[in-house]
């Protein structure tokens, strides 16, 4: 038997501003920079028509060092 698991957070690169995108378990989207404390210091980000998200594959995830 399999049992579903629920993405609890994306990645995205933003080539438009060359700027890591993380959507929350929330579906909320936050621009992340990297670094110490990223997560701490995260930003609201609201796509618009010239943002262009790429997923990135999770793996990513700990190079911005986020709690999850």
């Amino acid at each position: 038997m399999f049992t579903a698991r629920k993405i609890k957070v994306a990645l995205f690169v933003d080539h438009a501003s060359n700027q890591w995108v993380v959507r929350d378990a929330d579906g909320v989207f936050w621009i992340v920079p990297p670094g110490e404390n990223g997560w701490e210091r995260r930003e609201p980000f609201h796509p618009t028509e010239e943002s262009e998200l790429e997923a990135v594959p999770g793996h990513y995830l700990h190079m911005l060092r986020l709690p999850f």
